[in-house]
């Protein structure tokens, strides 16, 4: 598995104590060395890699599944089909993207919300996706007490 934008890597090491084999890939150099802290002190076997997100097929592998918590979002719109791409460069076929991000519905949405048009034009069939379900979730913050409204979709590799 594949945790893009791993930071400093709550979520690939949860999938590791289940015992997933999962790289967590990270542009900060700072966050990476904070995940593989908590991985030693934890005990528990993850690799991490510094990556730039628009360069994934640097990897090498590909992924039957794929994980973007809070990166997506991130980027302007010119900047999304670099990323879209990249993943798809690092996603097997039939392979599953998740992807959590901001939502634009509900009150105090997080920085840079993004609506299912959004996220259906990015990862549409013409460029090797189907998004098969956006479900509406929450996003934890320090900035909203009770989360951020967020989407959590699941796009299958075609």
């Amino acid at each position: 598995m594949l945790d893009a934008g791993c930071g400093t890597g709550e979520n690939a090491l949860y999938l590791g104590s289940l015992g997933v084999s999962v790289l967590g890939v990270d542009v900060a150099e700072t966050a990476l060395a904070i995940a593989r802290a908590k991985a030693a002190d934890r005990g528990i076997k993850v690799e991490f890699a510094a990556t730039e997100a628009f360069e994934l097929e640097r990897l090498g592998r590909k992924f039957d599944t794929v994980l973007d918590s809070g990166l997506f979002h991130t980027f302007d719109g010119d900047e999304r089909p670099i990323y879209v791409a990249s993943l798809a460069a690092v996603t097997k076929n039939n392979g599953t993207l998740y992807v959590l991000c901001f939502s634009d519905k509900g009150a105090e949405t997080g920085p840079h919300p993004i609506s299912q048009k959004e996220l259906r034009a990015a990862f549409n069939p013409s460029k090797g996706w189907n998004v098969v379900t956006i479900d509406p979730n929450r996003v934890q913050t320090n900035f909203h007490d009770e989360g951020a409204p967020a989407r959590l979709a699941t796009i299958k590799r075609t």
